[in-house]
Parts: C-alpha cells; structure tokens; sequence
C-alpha cells in the first residue's frame, strides 16, 4: 500500500508537503469523505456542468444542509459548457469536476480563475482527468480519483490527495451534529489520522486489487509515464477532431476546443434520437463499439472513451464504422 501510495505521488508529480491516502469507495467515496469533514467552515461556491457535479451540489445542500449554516452559491451550465468560473471567490470553499465525464468539458489548463492566495479550499473530482491531463496541485487541495478510469484499473477504491490546507482545515475544524461513519474519519482526537497517508487503511482492501494499481502503474511507466498518458489521451482525441473536420454531420458538445475532453469525448450526430439509439444498437450489434450513447441526462449525443488505455489506431478505426453506420441509419 505504500508503495502504491509513493508510487503515485511519484509519477504524478504531487507536491513533497501532499499527501495521498487510499480509501474505501472508488472517487466517491473519496469525495464524500472530503465533503463531510471540512465543509461548513467557510460559505460554498459549487460549480457544476453536468451530472457528477450536479450530484456534489445536491448532497451540499440536502444530506450535509449546508444552506442551514453558510451561504452556498450555484455556478451551473448546460451541456458542452463551462459556467463562469471567475465568479468564485478566494474566501470561500470551491466545488468542482476537472472533467465532466458526462458532458466532455473540461476546466481550462492551469485553472487560472483559481487564486493562489485563496483562504477557501479547492475539492477537486478528478476522476477522469488525472493521468490523461495536467493537474495543477498548487491549485488544488483536495483532489480525489478512482483506479478505473484512466489506468482503467479495478473499482471500489478511492485515492484521496491533499494540501496542506485541507490537513489544517481538518485540525481546526469538527462540524457540529454530524456524525461521521468509521470508513469516513479522517481524524482522531483532533489530529490527522497520518496513518491513512502511509499505508494503513480504514477498512480492508482488495489486495488484488492494490496489486492491480501497481501494475497499471508499471504499465504507464512503460509508455512515457504521466507524460506519456497524456500524450496517447491527446492523439486519440486528435483522430476524432480531424474526422470531426472533414464530416459536416457530426460535430462536438463542448464546441471550444480549451474546454474538450481528452478522455470523455462527447459528440453529437445530425440524426434524431431515435437515429442515433439505432447508430449505437448498429455498432454494439457489430462488436465495433460497445455502450457509446451518450450518457441520460445529456442531449442526444454518443461518448467515446479516449482515455490512454484505448490505442489510438482502434480510434482510427473506429471512425469508417461511425461513417458507415451513419449512412445505414439516415437511408433506411
């Protein structure tokens, strides 16, 4: 355990003073965790522009009632954009989604509109965005992500990154009348609980599946390390924007290129709903593409997965087969 924990701090390149802890879960566990120990301190700005993000304001404002002790304020848009994030402001906590896995937008590199000087905490889901974009930790002081997105690794298992700042607000700060579940505690008798961050676990996990993470790592060493990730995440969403360009019929939910997904790449069809239900039923039926409608809450779209575990010659070949079963759903 802690060596997949150095390991990560390794090849992530996380700041010597951060720290990294495995927990119980997957992100959201993570997350959860995060939300229940600090939030209530400060008033809350939440940014959300699709359904995960959606999902962190709802349990801010009707599980943890927030609302009921400090202001919370909503920075919401639709799918395929951003809300003006420069709205924030440095004294109060942020919520928010690097990349939003089911829209395929995206925070812009850097995460400028974020205050180096803030006095709030930044909590960061960085599910599908770490390992396949840069993260600026300065920026950051709770980040949280899963083993199976982009390493594509096994579920249940949450990693949990923070600040120095998250570790004061977690030394300064009980929240009244909120009991918190054993798996959640981050804290004893007012101190972290450090052993979380070395090694030790709040309740057991999978080995198997630590062994899993090490080898996903080893693997992402091999093709350029984080470097490298990113790198093959780009290239694949590169196929599709070129395919993208020269066919009229198919176009983008997130429509600025600044804002795009590398790994949750959303795209919308000139083809009814039900066309597009029949183009996706058309490629599962053929093994090409397996669950690539897009996702409820979003418009009529498809998602395809560019994350650094898909090899950017099956994107390429995919593409013939997105034209082909174009044609077969607008002529019949």
């Amino acid at each position: 355990l802690k060596f997949a924990i150095d390991e990560t701090k390794r090849m992530l390149n996380i700041p010597d003073d951060y720290l990294v802890g495995i927990v119980p879960a997957s992100d959201t566990g993570a997350y959860e965790m995060a939300m229940w120990n600090m939030l209530g301190a400060k008033d809350i700005d939440v940014c959300h522009w699709e359904s995960f993000g959606k999902g962190w304001f709802g349990d801010a404002i009707s599980h943890l009632k927030l609302r009921d002790t400090v202001e919370v304020t909503e920075h919401t848009a639709g799918y395929g954009e951003l809300p003006d994030l420069t709205k924030t402001k440095s004294d109060r906590d942020i919520l928010f989604t690097f990349n939003g896995t089911t829209s395929g937008v995206r925070v812009e590199d850097g995460c400028d509109w974020i205050a180096d000087d803030r006095t709030g905490l930044t909590l960061c889901d960085a599910t599908s965005a770490v390992f396949a974009m840069n993260m600026p930790w300065e920026k950051l002081d709770v980040t949280t992500y899963s083993w199976q997105k982009v390493l594509g690794g096994e579920g249940a298992h949450g990693m949990l990154v923070l600040s120095p700042a998250a570790v004061a607000r977690l030394e300064s700060y009980t929240p009244e009348n909120r009991p918190l579940p054993k798996i959640f505690r981050l804290t004893k008798k007012g101190k972290l609980d450090a052993g979380i961050f070395k090694g030790a676990t709040i309740n057991t996990p999978s080995m198997i599946c630590v062994e899993d993470y090490i080898d996903a790592l080893a693997w992402a060493e091999s093709v350029g390390g984080n470097d490298g990730l990113i790198k093959i995440s780009n290239a694949n969403l590169a196929v599709i924007e070129k395919f993208e360009s020269e066919n009229e019929w198919i176009g983008f939910l997130a429509k600025d290129k600044a804002i795009r997904s590398n790994t949750s790449v959303c795209c919308t069809l000139d083809l009814t709903p039900e066309q597009i239900k029949a183009f996706v039923a058309l490629l599962d039926k053929e093994n090409v593409a397996l669950d690539i409608g897009g996702y409820r809450d979003a418009p009529p779209s498809i998602r395809i997965w560019c994350g650094a575990t898909v090899e950017t010659a099956d994107v390429e070949a995919l593409m013939p087969w997105l034209q082909w079963a174009y044609d077969e759903v607008k002529t019949n």
